[in-house]
């Protein structure tokens, strides 16, 4: 199998500064602020070239963005986003063809490969989400954000060849510094790094995901592309008589969020049972996305731009429900229909307006406490992300540095606990979870899980002791295998297939003339296999109630290699166990 541990270096670092990287935190904590300093130039760039692609391709005003224009010319809100999508869609093609490999994210490096990406993959997805953002499809930008700042983060790693929790304390940290300099959140940033990327809160890695978040958001400030605050009313504290229609919003969020999430895999599902060639689908995500930047320009792009320029505005109930669904239906057909991008940003203007959805209908309630719509907007904003990107501390942070309101924290926290509870208890994955769900993939979140998947039965299995055939007499079989010499042996047929297992002492005391082995066989149609992780084979030794079972070459070939104790395998998973729990604590 090609996983990104199979790749070539590119540079080789000199001996000494790499036993420094490993043997002083200094010095990793360095690293981590050229990881920050690099994620930072990272996002200037991915900006600056879909910024670029906006004024040229929609022939904006020097300085507005696309998602906040008051109109579009509708030969363009059209005509882009499908001529786009077709680019789009042939260089999918064609990459599939000269580049048959799945590319890893870095929730899926730091789950499965111990942080391990390709340098050549994260440029590859960034720059395809950079085109599909640029020509007008409704995708967050986070996606290459934190693609690129973590294959630049792991490819350092590698270069300098840190430890496996090391490499996936860079790699988050390169997530980290790209999301904090986008949304000038450090504190965000380190949030997005811990609960999403490494999966869980250490002290030990703590610092170095601060580090890099900061210094991502001081080289973005320096180049001047740091995002402005959000200005809305808020008011000055958020009674308490106001909290229990906040965890209402919470956990409507969480189930806009499910919707949102169902919404996309429908459409992807149905494109794909439709026959549509895979270069011919995003064509049809941008006239989707087109003609409903006709309607409305905020159902395009990103919708940070949107954000910031209307989440203190006044509409019409009406106005705003509609946007909020032509927004929500541009998404989902553009990730549906193959663009690239993330729903991170897009979730957060779906939040805002649908806060500002939920503050029309309470404000028709009686004998409820009416607070400020720009309350409900940040309280949705946040919400509906946790629902849909996971991470409420991550959206809670996001909440307070964009907001620099420390009075609505505690509401904004508690919706997001609230949406987050929601989709667990109804769902039970985020955005990125979900789809690798949907490729067969058992990831639940970016806790290191690889080393289960390395802990075979190939490497764990022993020797076989003694064998043995069906058709062997007990009496020869206690000469053969004496009572002692074995605690179980196996039988294998004429042909060299396995047949069961048999146990000497059970031999010992099963009496009769003419009695053969295949009388007392046991487990016969229970195995292992050299590829099954170290949880199938305790699931398998769980089934066949045994404490030892053989390991075949195959199903149908059936020929014995080996033989795995469950006591063995126990012990082997917990001492990883032991071994990841002192990583995570720093000892």
């Amino acid at each position: 199998m090609d996983t990104p541990s199979d790749r070539p270096r590119f540079v080789q670092v000199p001996r000494l500064l790499r036993a420094l990287v490993r043997a002083d935190e200094v010095w990793l904590a360095m690293l981590a602020a050229v990881v920050g300093l690099l994620a930072g130039l990272g996002v200037v760039i991915i900006n600056s070239a879909t910024r670029l692609m906006h004024q040229k391709l929609f022939d904006l005003p020097a300085g507005q963005e696309l998602s906040q224009s008051p109109v579009l010319d509708p030969l363009r809100a059209i005509a882009v986003p499908m001529l786009g999508g077709v680019i789009l869609g042939v260089s999918l093609w064609f990459l599939a063809k000269i580049w048959p490999r799945k590319m890893v994210d870095p929730i899926e490096a730091n789950a499965m490969y111990g942080g391990r990406m390709s340098l050549l993959d994260s440029l590859i997805v960034a720059m395809q989400t950079a085109w599909s953002n640029g020509v007008g499809a409704s995708v967050g930008m986070e996606a290459g954000y934190a693609q690129l700042g973590a294959g630049i983060a792991s490819w350092l790693g590698k270069n300098f060849r840190v430890r496996r929790n090391d490499l996936r304390t860079l790699v988050g940290c390169g997530a980290a510094a790209a999301i904090a300099g986008a949304f000038n959140a450090p504190l965000c940033g380190a949030f997005y790094g811990i609960e999403l990327i490494i999966g869980v809160y250490s002290v030990a890695t703590l610092p170095f995901v601060v580090i890099a978040a900061l210094v991502g958001t001081l080289i973005v400030q320096v180049l001047g592309f740091g995002a402005p605050p959000l200005i809305v009313n808020l008011p000055p504290s958020v009674p308490k008589e106001a909290y229990g229609i906040i965890l209402i919003e919470g956990v409507a969020c969480g189930i806009a969020g499910i919707v949102i999430m169902r919404g996309v895999t429908l459409i992807e599902e149905a494109i794909r049972r439709s026959g549509i060639p895979i270069w011919l689908r995003p064509l049809l995500g941008g006239a989707v996305v087109g003609l409903l930047g006709c309607l409305t320009p905020k159902a395009m792009s990103s919708g940070h731009s949107a954000l910031h320029s209307y989440i203190n505005v006044s509409f019409p109930f009406l106005a705003v429900a509609g946007i909020f669904l032509a927004k929500a239906i541009a998404s989902a057909f553009s990730i549906g229909t193959g663009f690239r991008g993330g729903l991170f940003f897009a979730s957060l203007f779906l939040g805002a307006l649908f806060g500002k959805v939920f503050a029309g209908i309470v404000w028709v309630i009686p004998f409820v406490t009416h607070m400020p719509a720009g309350l409900y907007a940040i309280v949705g904003m946040s919400g509906l992300a946790a629902a849909i990107v996971g991470g409420p501390m991550t959206m809670t942070f996001l909440a307070l540095e964009t907001t620099a309101n420390f009075a609505v924290t505690m509401a904004v926290l508690a919706a997001a606990i609230a949406a987050t509870i929601t989709v667990r208890r109804l769902f039970g994955y985020s955005f990125a979870t979900w789809r690798f769900h949907l490729r067969g993939e058992q990831i639940r979140s970016a806790v290191d899980v690889g080393w289960i998947h390395a802990l075979t039965v190939g490497r764990m299995m022993r020797p076989v002791q003694a064998t043995t055939r069906p058709e062997t007499t007990l009496a020869v079989f206690r000469q053969e295998v004496p009572l002692g010499a074995t605690q179980r042996a196996i039988v294998t047929d004429s042909e060299g297939q396995y047949a069961g297992i048999v146990y000497p002492a059970e031999a010992a005391v099963v009496t009769g003339e003419g009695r053969l082995v295949k009388d007392i066989l046991h487990h016969q149609g229970y195995f292992l296999l050299p590829g099954m992780n170290v949880k199938e084979a305790l699931d398998r030794f769980e089934k066949a109630e045994a404490d030892a079972l053989a390991v075949l070459d195959g199903p149908e070939t059936r020929h014995v290699l080996g033989l795995l104790t469950e006591q063995y395998a126990l012990r082997r998973y917990n001492e990883e166990l032991d071994r990841k729990r002192r990583e995570v604590s720093g000892e």
